[in-house]
């Protein structure tokens, strides 16, 4: 068969969602997929709850095994195998054997890159210490669990306030530590705006985190390979185990002599059916470029949902169909503790680059009718475009069911609806889901008075 060997750089979602798709399609493939760890296709995003013992076992977070897809789906699984090189003139990848410490050259066909993310690691004295832990794949939450049951931690700092540095601070709350977190902006959650950010900062306080905001790492203070304290640019905070959670960056630096085309933050460039500007180079998940649906420009989205369904072009595309992908809209959600949050679209600081007049509205509201017993306040941020009422962005912060109503927000979004299309919407209502007017109306009520 033409084109017959396909090689996959990375077992996780993208890349097995990829290979399965191939295989459905073309049962005589070669698939010869290259992973650095010894998992493959697991949950990430569990992690944090594996730490909490929420989730009590870690095998609970993988999908499939390495051997589930050698011997039910005849895929050719090579893990600890680490890519090193891409080589797009010859058509072969430099890939290291981590166990045995071996360097070999292989060719393909077909390539898809689908290596990820890479958690962001100040390059700081004592960043690799024994008890500094980043958060980005099932061995590394393995060993934060192994070191919290080993070495009994009673203080942990978490540096950074985004997604990973929520989820974290809730897990290690219920793990009993004393939890600090500090973040360089003025509020956490820079992916929501600073009156949003404030609210949920507020209720990470009650939860009895204690917050250093606007201040930034400087150093750890290292002995006998453990940070026992880290150094801000205010302050020296005691520390027996910390956290990093300051970001994801493409996981790219081995394609820098490969001629693939890079673009924001070093995410690589594809069109819409996941293809590089290299011919018979694929590549997806959360080491590419994303459209944002809303502002019409390509930005760097690492979540989990956009790499499964990337995979799923890029697969279909490599196995002969024409499937595209458009794009997305940015939306997210987590928790810490009883709060949910929830972002979806743009925000104030990009609405504004853009040149785009546009009004806002915040209301607080309740999640069920306001009679209904355990009703809890939520609280619901619109962003619209001033002359036509086109819904921008939202962020919504709130207790039980209040965040997946950003997904009303994301379809609207998906689909450039308007307040008034918002208003119209017949969402479904009974006293212990919603108020009559659903929270995310209520808003776009308030808001069409500013159009």
């Amino acid at each position: 068969m033409l084109n017959n060997r396909i090689v996959i750089i990375g077992g996780d979602a993208s890349g097995m969602s990829a290979a399965s798709k191939v295989r459905r399609e073309q049962p005589d493939r070669e698939i010869v997929v290259f992973e650095k760890s010894q998992y493959t296709s697991y949950s990430a995003c569990g992690i944090p709850y594996f730490i909490s013992e929420t989730v009590k076992d870690i095998e609970e977070l993988v999908v499939r095994s390495p051997e589930t897809f050698r011997e039910k789906y005849n895929i050719d699984v090579r893990t600890m195998h680490l890519v090193l090189e891409v080589d797009t003139g010859n058509k072969r990848i430099r890939v290291l054997d981590k166990e045995k410490q071996q360097e070999s050259w292989h060719e393909y066909d077909q390539l898809l890159i689908a290596t990820g993310g890479t958690a962001y690691c100040p390059d700081i004295e004592g960043h690799n210490a024994e008890n500094v832990f980043g958060i980005s794949t099932l061995k590394s939450g393995l060993n934060i669990e192994h070191y919290i049951e080993e070495k009994k931690p009673k203080t942990a700092v978490i540096i950074g306030g985004g997604y990973i540095g929520l989820e974290m601070a809730e897990a290690l709350l219920i793990r009993g530590l004393k939890v600090c977190l500090i973040n360089r902006g003025k509020q956490v959650m820079n992916t929501l705006d600073p009156d949003m950010g404030e609210v949920i900062s507020d209720a990470m306080r009650s939860l009895g985190v204690t917050l250093h905001l606007g201040e930034s790492l400087v150093s750890f203070d290292v002995k006998n390979n453990c940070v026992s304290a880290v150094i801000t640019d205010k302050q020296s905070i005691p520390a027996d185990i910390v956290v990093l959670g300051m970001g994801t960056s493409p996981n790219t630096k081995f394609l820098q002599s490969s001629q693939i085309a890079l673009g924001v933050k070093g995410a690589i460039k594809v069109d819409a059916r996941m293809q590089t500007n290299i011919k018979d180079v694929w590549a997806a998940g959360d080491c590419t470029e994303t459209l944002n649906l809303v502002s019409k420009q390509h930005t760097y989205i690492a979540m989990g949902t956009l790499a499964n369904k990337t995979g799923v072009v890029a697969g279909s595309n490599i196995a002969g169909e024409n499937l595209m992908f458009p794009g997305g809209v940015g939306t997210a959600v987590c928790k810490i503790c009883s709060y949910e949050v929830a972002r979806t679209g743009l925000l104030e600081k990009e609405i504004k680059k853009l040149g785009i007049a546009y009004v806002s509205a915040v209301i607080v509201s309740k999640t069920r009718a306001h009679y209904y017993p355990k009703s809890k306040d939520i609280t619901v941020k619109l962003l619209a475009e001033k002359n036509s009422g086109r819904l921008l962005g939202g962020q919504i912060i709130g207790e039980e069911g209040a965040a997946k109503r950003i997904d009303v927000l994301a379809t609207a979004l998906t689909h450039n609806l308007t307040l008034q299309n918002i208003i119209d919407l017949d969402l479904s209502y009974a006293p212990p889901f919603s108020p009559v007017w659903d929270p995310v109306q209520t808003a776009a009520r308030k808001l069409i008075n500013e159009i």
